[in-house]
Formats: C-alpha cells, sequence, structure tokens
C-alpha cells in the first residue's frame, strides 16, 4: 500500500522562506522554495504539502524537487540509417568530449540514457540551463563546416518540477514527463523551458529568448507556457555584489582589446580546505600562464595582475574589462585523500559565455608529474577552443570589414576545410594580409601550409610554382620570428616532402623546444618518423598530439598520418581503422581515403577498398598510379611501393 508523510506549513501570509524552513524537505534552496510555495497555494490551499517518502510495489521511493533535463538527437534515425557506425562513434566520442564532462562541471546526475538521448538530473535550474547552452555552444563549433546530412543536432527541455524518485536512483513522474515532451518541440540546436524552470533563472542569466505562450503538451493535461532559448547568443551571470575588501566597486575604464587573442588565467580556487594545497592550486595557474605565454599569437596578462583578483567574487565582465582581455580561464582544485579533482572553464570575457570546460581526477602519486600533465591537457585543450571562438567571430563580419587579426582566422577557417575552393580563398586572404604586414610569421607560416596542400593535391594550376613559393614562405616565416614554432614547423614540413628526413626532424625538435604545447609540431614530428618507416616513434608522437589538442581541427591529419605509420609497419587492420576515422573527421581530406583503401585492399576488404579508391579519385580527378599527386615523402622504397600496391589492388588505373 502506497503511503506518504505529511508536514504542515503555517499560513500562505506568512511567506514562502517561512513555509520552506519548516518543510525540511525544502531546505533553503530559492528556486525549491518559489515552487514550494506555488505548489501549495495551488494544490494545497490549506496548508498541507505532500513531498516526502513512500513506499510502492516494495521498492522505497522519495518525492523531491528538482532541475531535470532532456535531450535527444534530432533525426537519429536517419543518421543511423545512414552510416550507423559513423553515428554511433560520433556519439561515443561526444560524450567522452562533451556532453558528460560539461554534465559534471554543472553537478548534475546522468539517470539513464536511450540510444539518442538522456535524462539528467541537476540541484539548480540555472546549472540545467548552462550545461544545455554549452552543450549546444559545442555542437555549433563542432558542425561548423559539415554538409547538413551529418550533423548531429540536439534538442533539449528543462523544467523544474515534483519527481519520485527510486531507490535503484530512476526517476519518474509529470516533472520527467513535461521535461521530454519539452525536448519533443524545441527545433534543432534549441532549448525550450518551461515556465516555473524560465522563473528561476531569467533573473540571474542574460536569456536571448523567445516566448512561445502557453502550449498544450502531449499527454500533459493543462497548457504550460514554454520559453525557447536560443543558443549563440549572450548567457551569462549577472555581476555578483562587491562586498569584500579589495575590489574596487565602480568598474575601471574598459582598456583597449590588443590586436590578437588575449586572455587572463585566474588564481585556481583551493575547494579542500586544505592549505597544503593552496600552492598546488596557485602552481597549476602559474604554470598555464608560462605555457599559454610561449605562443606567439596569445597575448597573456601576467601573474601579478590576474592573481589581485583572488578570493574575491568578482564578475568575469568586470574582469576582461580591467584587464583588457576577451578571455578568463578560472578553475578550482579539491583534494580527497589520495586522489585530486581539478576543474577548469575558459570563458569569453564580454559575455561570459562559456567556450570549454573539463574536469580532471588523478592519483595523487607524484605531484609534479600531475602538475604537468593536467597544465599540459588544459593548455592542449583551450588553444583551439580559442581559435574556435576567434574563426566564429570572423564569420560575422563582411571581408571587407576584416581586421588584420580577423583576416588572419577567417584564412585559419578555409584552411582546416581541405578543399581546394577553400584553399585557393585562404591563400588569397593571406596574400591581401601580408600586402600589409609583410613580417607577420603566423600568417607566412599559414600561407605555406596553404600552398604545400595546394601543391600536394593538385588545388592550383601549377604545383611546381607552389612548391617553390611554399619554400620561400616557410623560409620568410622562420626569418620573420625565430622563435616561433609555428614558422619552424612549415619549413619542416617543406624540408620533409623535399626527402630531407633528419633535418626535418632536427627543426621540429627545435620547434617543440620553443613551444612544448604545440600539438602543429608534435604532430609532424610524428608524420616525419611515419614518412621515415618508423611505426613506435610515429605513433607516440601523433598521439601525444591528439592527448594535447582533442578538438584540434588537424585531428585528420593524425589519424591519417597513424594509417601511413601502421601501413609501414604492414599493420593493415590498424591502418584501415585510422583511415576511417580520419575520414570521419573530415572527409574532405583526399589521404584519409588513400591510406583506407591501400589497407583495406591489402586485407583483401575489397568493397570497402573500392569505395575508399572512388572518393580518392573523385577528390583527385584523373588520377594514375604514376601521377605526381602521389608522391609522398618515403623514405623507403618498400613503403611506397607497399602504399601504390594497395591501391592497384583497389583498382588504380596504372596510366
Amino acid at each position: 500500500m502506497h503511503r506518504r508523510q505529511y508536514c504542515f506549513c503555517r499560513p500562505l501570509e506568512r511567506g514562502a522562506q517561512d513555509v520552506a524552513k519548516r518543510c525540511r524537505h525544502v531546505a533553503d534552496d530559492p528556486e525549491r522554495i518559489a515552487l514550494a510555495h506555488s505548489l501549495r497555494k495551488e494544490a494545497f490551499p490549506h496548508g498541507l504539502c505532500a513531498i516526502g517518502k513512500g513506499q510502492r510495489d516494495g521498492m522505497s521511493e522519495t518525492r523531491k524537487i528538482a532541475a531535470i533535463l532532456a535531450a535527444d538527437v534530432v533525426g537519429y534515425s536517419r543518421l543511423t540509417g545512414s552510416d550507423e557506425d559513423r553515428t554511433l562513434a560520433r556519439l561515443r566520442a561526444l560524450r567522452s568530449d562533451l556532453i558528460d564532462p560539461t554534465i559534471a562541471v554543472h553537478h548534475g546526475r546522468v539517470v539513464k540514457r536511450t540510444g539518442d538521448g538522456a535524462l539528467v538530473e541537476f540541484r539548480s535550474v540555472v546549472d540545467a540551463v548552462r550545461c544545455a547552452i554549452e552543450v549546444q555552444n559545442g555542437m555549433l563549433e563542432r558542425n561548423a563546416g559539415l554538409p547538413p546530412e551529418r550533423r548531429i543536432d540536439f534538442r533539449i527541455g528543462i523544467h523544474l518540477g515534483d519527481i519520485v524518485e527510486e531507490s535503484d536512483g530512476d526517476l519518474m513522474g509529470d516533472g520527467v514527463n513535461i521535461a521530454a515532451r519539452l525536448e519533443g518541440i524545441a527545433k534543432p540546436g534549441a532549448i525550450c523551458l518551461s515556465e516555473d524552470a524560465y522563473r528561476q533563472v531569467k533573473a540571474r542569466l542574460d536569456l536571448a529568448v523567445s516566448d512561445l505562450g502557453a502550449t498544450q503538451l502531449k499527454n500533459i493535461v493543462d497548457p504550460i507556457r514554454v520559453y525557447s532559448l536560443q543558443v549563440g547568443v549572450a548567457a551569462e551571470a549577472r555581476p555578483a555584489a562587491q562586498s569584500e575588501p579589495g575590489v574596487l566597486e565602480k568598474p575601471a575604464a574598459p582598456l583597449t582589446l590588443p590586436d590578437k587573442p588575449s586572455i587572463a588565467v585566474l588564481a585556481f580556487q583551493n575547494m579542500s580546505g586544505d592549505a597544503e594545497q593552496e600552492y598546488f592550486a596557485d602552481g597549476i595557474s602559474e604554470d598555464i600562464i608560462t605555457a599559454l605565454s610561449k605562443s606567439r599569437w596569445l597575448f597573456v596578462i601576467a601573474r601579478n595582475s590576474s592573481f589581485t583578483y583572488k578570493g574575491h567574487a568578482v564578475d568575469i565582465k568586470q574582469i576582461g574589462r580591467e584587464l583588457g582581455v576577451r578571455y578568463v580561464l578560472e578553475g578550482s582544485v579539491r583534494k580527497a585523500s589520495n586522489r585530486l579533482r581539478i576543474t577548469g572553464q575558459l570563458i569569453e570575457a564580454a559575455t561570459g559565455t562559456h567556450l570549454w570546460a573539463e574536469r580532471y581526477d588523478r592519483a595523487l602519486e607524484d605531484i609534479f608529474a600531475v602538475q604537468d600533465e593536467i597544465t599540459h591537457s588544459i593548455i592542449g585543450a583551450i588553444a583551439p577552443g580559442i581559435l574556435a571562438a576567434e574563426i566564429q567571430r570572423s564569420q560575422g563580419k563582411e571581408t571587407t570589414e576584416l581586421g588584420q587579426w580577423e583576416r588572419l582566422m577567417r584564412a585559419h577557417w578555409h584552411i582546416r576545410r581541405f578543399t581546394r575552393e577553400d584553399s585557393n580563398e585562404a591563400i588569397r586572404l593571406l596574400d591581401e594580409l601580408l600586402r600589409r604586414q609583410p613580417d607577420n610569421a603566423l600568417a607566412l607560416a599559414d600561407l605555406a601550409f596553404s600552398l604545400h596542400f595546394a601543391a600536394l593535391f593538385g588545388w592550383t594550376d601549377s604545383p611546381a610554382e607552389a612548391k617553390a613559393r611554399m619554400s620561400q614562405t616557410a623560409r620568410r616565416a622562420v626569418a620573420s620570428d625565430e622563435q616561433d614554432a609555428g614558422a619552424h614547423t612549415s619549413l619542416s614540413i617543406h624540408e620533409l616532402f623535399l626527402g630531407q628526413h633528419d633535418n626535418a626532424i632536427r627543426r621540429l625538435l627545435r620547434a617543440i623546444d620553443l613551444d612544448p604545447n604545440s600539438t602543429f609540431a608534435r604532430g609532424y614530428l610524428g608524420t616525419a618518423y611515419a614518412f621515415g618507416g618508423e611505426c613506435d616513434p610515429a605513433i607516440k608522437n601523433v598521439q601525444e598530439a591528439m592527448r594535447l589538442s582533442p578538438r584540434d581541427f588537424l585531428m585528420v591529419v593524425w589519424f591519417t598520418v597513424s594509417a601511413w605509420a601502421y601501413l609501414s609497419a604492414e599493420k593493415f587492420e590498424q591502418a584501415a581503422d585510422c583511415g576511417k576515422r580520419a575520414i570521419d573527421c573530415n572527409p574532405a581530406f583526399p589521404d584519409a581515403h588513400a591510406t583506407f583503401a591501400a589497407a583495406s585492399a591489402h586485407l583483401g576488404h575489397m568493397d570497402d577498398a573500392r569505395a575508399g579508391l572512388d572518393e580518392f579519385m573523385r577528390l583527385m580527378p584523373g588520377l594514375t598510379a604514376g601521377d605526381e599527386r602521389l608522391i609522398r615523402p618515403f623514405r623507403r622504397p618498400a613503403d611506397r611501393e607497399r602504399f601504390l600496391d594497395g591501391l592497384r589492388k583497389a583498382g588504380l588505373p596504372e596510366q
């Protein structure tokens, strides 16, 4: 028999706060107080509140108020029907790289997953909405450049209401049902909030919303007022009250932003209560500042300035104005027994939008090793996040409105797409920039990189001229800034494709000395080893590049290089798998299909081999075994023959 515990509340006129204090299940959470007040007025006019514990069918249950987020993939059946393996692989990657870390940062609990969706419980609507915004913004970035039929779009519904929690952690009740129905009416990439949920966040977050009015949801008796959140528009915390000593009561005049991306790294908060961990938390922040300062394209605020905010609750927008930065990195450190939990968040200062968030759990065995590992991981994650944000900013302007840095970012966007048209546009933009700034080492390095692929894949009418110009441009980049790791890496690519493997490796090691966090240099060091027939060091360095920057646009290159390395070692299963993963990253990259076709042919998987070759030849029309576009810098003739033999087996014509 179902049994419920009741509590008797004071009359309404005593106010919701008094009600909350006398209802032990509501505690001091203002969201729960507000909803309890509303529920009591509507459902229990005589002061009887039926939120408590009970049993049903032998299973204990708890009734409570919670924020519920329901999400699913739009068009999941279509995506899996088109390519089930690729869709499932991408979903797994999204869960591990984006969704689960974001839920953890915002204190969510995954209640259940379906094939294409999830139900998540949050202690606060603010946490739920911030989590949803970060996930949807992350998907905007990941879907950029993909054709519509390959994009994964989420729709999300959020509701604050009464739910029933079973002893196994499962949730039921109207609160869950309403969240699921809200998700069902959300547009792709959007977030729908019930009125109860929106009421809790409208005064705490700046949200660009559309009022959809009273909406009749499926199987919900009464219409519910629904608000649709526009993702990609400012969503930020309201300024906190400033009563702490040492913090300016009036905002200082904003500083002019530098002409390149700027960042302040705040002192990480020590959340463990252990004073000894204060040194570790400060050490993490200091190491990140030092490492970021080696990136020549980034303006980094010195420790002495960014650490002045330590211990004060200051609005991120205020920090951005006072320090003159576009981005702020903040984090925390918590120690429990011999375990450490470190979180980090990258925020756009002007809007408060979270661009990246991650949590790291580590065993505390060697504190310095942990500090180094976490520093490298954070640097590898936030650098692509900043570049992605800068590229997105440049996309919103006409070409004539672009500043020099924005022009560089627009060119960078075209480079990462790896198509003939985008290559030509990137070269045009970089030529325009260099007419104004002829010694811009970053632009010169990017131009050399673009010219390399234009020559390699025949994206120009004169590959020989592109090669010669690439050589000249890469040397100019190094001459313009001897300390720039990217410039040295671009020149090393030219040396590698001249067959100067040892020179290329020496230059790449020099680049890594200049910037140990350069995934560009680390990945191309793996490339030099791969074409040199040294599989193990190739894979080691490429995996290090991917670990440092798992969201980098060069992931397609690193997976392709891995395939080259495994082909040289006759590990065809691994080579085919890496080729397939490269295709998943960017199907426009020709060599991803080439390595997949060659490895599949050597395995005897002829259907895959022919499909890979067909796509390779579609991207490079008129290809034959003797074509110059198939020249790769193999140090060992046997590796070249193995590659060509695989393509011949797949059906590549001799001439």
